[in-house]
């Protein structure tokens, strides 16, 4: 279980396809352990090795066709967050680190004191979303700020968060991994259990 606050960006310094999808990734972690868990640009994956400066995961065929991981190159940007410990502060929302599909960036405005990204997501991504509710996007815990269209989620995000994640440097036509609030996703499935 996550959070959605990035608590470092990453960077792919390796990409294995023996066997399997592995990823090395730089990261900035003190302490990492075998067997962690670790939110890769939103996606739980779990450190099976530790390398100098880093660590390796294996990306499961499931997860390489619900997610961008499969694309990735060396070079790439990723956020990252370690997995919430109990006595940790939930400072975004609960964040399953299951990606539920990927969103493409549709427009990207600024405002006086933010930018405005407007994202095409997944239809059970957007059955999901309510005005003011959360949203997980490449791993960032984010607020729904308007619901644009039939298939459409707009973000606010503001000059910390450009600056802190990988958001900031989003251009339109990129894709993003999202998570659905995993509490809407619940009280979705109690209701048609009701029927």
């Amino acid at each position: 279980m996550f959070t959605g606050i990035v608590t470092a960006i990453g960077r792919v310094a390796r990409v294995s396809n023996n066997g399997g999808l592995a990823l090395t990734i730089r990261a900035p972690y003190k302490g990492l352990k075998r067997g962690e868990s670790v939110a890769v640009s939103g996606a739980c994956l779990t450190v099976e090795r530790l390398v100098k400066g880093g660590f390796t995961v294996h990306v499961v065929p499931t997860t390489v066709s619900r997610t961008l991981l499969g694309e990735y190159a060396p070079g790439r940007r990723v956020n990252l967050e370690r997995a919430a410990r109990l006595e940790d502060r939930l400072g975004g929302h609960l964040v399953q680190g299951h990606v539920d599909g990927v969103a493409s960036v549709t427009a990207i405005r600024q405002t006086d004191d933010a930018l405005l990204y407007d994202l095409q997501v997944p239809e059970d991504v957007r059955r999901h979303s309510v005005l003011h509710g959360s949203i997980t996007v490449d791993g960032v815990s984010m607020t729904v700020n308007a619901l644009p269209g039939k298939d459409g989620v707009q973000l606010s995000v503001i000059p910390f968060t450009a600056e802190h994640t990988t958001l900031g440097t989003l251009a339109v036509g990129d894709r993003v991994h999202v998570e659905a609030d995993v509490l809407a996703k619940y009280v979705r499935q109690l209701c048609r259990s009701e029927r």
